[in-house]
């Protein structure tokens, strides 16, 4: 008998966190793409964390949690890949 235990039944991904620069243009700019854009809803932070700023956004079956990192550093590979019902819709959505 082997000692190996069998994977965990994974289901999904609960929140994926992103990386925003500091500053109320960025808050406003993440806003804008993740809500107006994307159609997600902002969601309250908790108060502690509300000071940190960033800004937490979600749907039915999405989270994403945007934290400042200062200084701001872009990541060169990472991102987050979520799936769209109607993408034609969503193009035509997308700021040029």
């Amino acid at each position: 008998m082997s000692d190996v235990q069998p994977p965990s039944s994974l289901i999904g991904i609960d929140t994926v966190q992103l990386a925003m620069p500091p500053g109320g243009d960025a808050e406003r700019a993440a806003e804008a793409f993740y809500a107006g854009v994307l159609g997600l809803t902002r969601v309250p932070k908790p108060p502690a964390m509300a000071v940190r700023g960033g800004c937490w956004v979600g749907g039915a079956t999405v989270r994403l949690h945007l934290r400042v990192d200062d200084p701001f550093r872009p990541p060169t590979n990472a991102h987050p890949a979520l799936l769209v019902h109607d993408l034609d819709v969503l193009f035509d959505r997308l700021p040029a």
